[in-house]
């Protein structure tokens, strides 16, 4: 699964390094994202690639109630073509969610141990996700939400977790935010476990189990 994760470059850098116009304001450094927290995705419309603020926790447009979201921040590669929650917004509406970095715990007796996941050479990650719009039958307010789509992990995440967000390098983005509708095959084909990106991997603080904990500090390896 992926949990938390964490976005320190501004949405101007991000527009450059996707090739996208930046149509947020800038949020500031965000080291310990949760569920429920509005974050960057990088989305493709008609006219132009853009870098917007959507909610994390995918809320389908026939949703009833918001809260849906609260249990739908991850969308599981095998069945996301088929899920009921997920095809619609599979076939029409991926967006990528950059990532300096993605935490994962590993089980040591009875506690878990976060660690931090990032690109060994610094760069963006980009994770393959999904985006809705669901309006707010009491408000009428009108919601952006998303969710970042999981695999297995490769043999480097695997010693810590058994799941990992997919990772889609750069020649594989067109790819995945063409919104017309595209071959079911080929998209599943691109939800893969990430081989061709090395990752660095080590033990943070566990100040990032509380989503409220914010700061650089998080990110750091343990006992810096």
């Amino acid at each position: 699964m992926c949990g938390r994760f964490a976005q320190q470059r501004p949405a101007s850098e991000l527009a450059e390094r996707f090739a996208a116009e930046p149509l947020v304001e800038e949020p500031g450094e965000r080291f310990n994202l949760a569920p429920t927290d509005d974050a960057l995705v990088v989305v493709q419309r008609p006219d132009r690639r853009a870098i917007v603020a959507y909610r994390w926790g995918f809320i389908p447009h026939w949703a009833e109630r918001a809260s849906v979201g609260a249990k739908t921040f991850n969308a599981r590669a095998e069945t996301v073509a088929t899920s009921p929650m997920f095809r619609d917004a599979f076939r029409r509406k991926r967006c990528l969610v950059p990532v300096d970095a993605f935490y994962e715990w590993r089980r040591e007796g009875k506690s878990r141990q976060p660690f931090a996941i990032r690109r060994a050479d610094g760069d963006v990650l980009a994770l393959a996700g999904l985006w809705s719009g669901w309006r707010d039958p009491d408000s009428g307010e009108l919601r952006r939400t998303f969710s970042i789509v999981t695999t297995q992990a490769n043999p480097a995440v695997a010693a810590v977790h058994d799941r990992m967000p997919v990772v889609l390098d750069a020649d594989r983005w067109a790819a995945w935010l063409d919104p017309e509708p595209a071959d079911i095959g080929e998209l599943q084909a691109l939800l893969v476990p990430s081989a061709g990106i090395e990752l660095d991997l080590y033990p943070v603080s566990r100040l990032v189990n509380d989503a409220r904990n914010e700061g650089a500090e998080l990110l750091r390896p343990l006992g810096e």
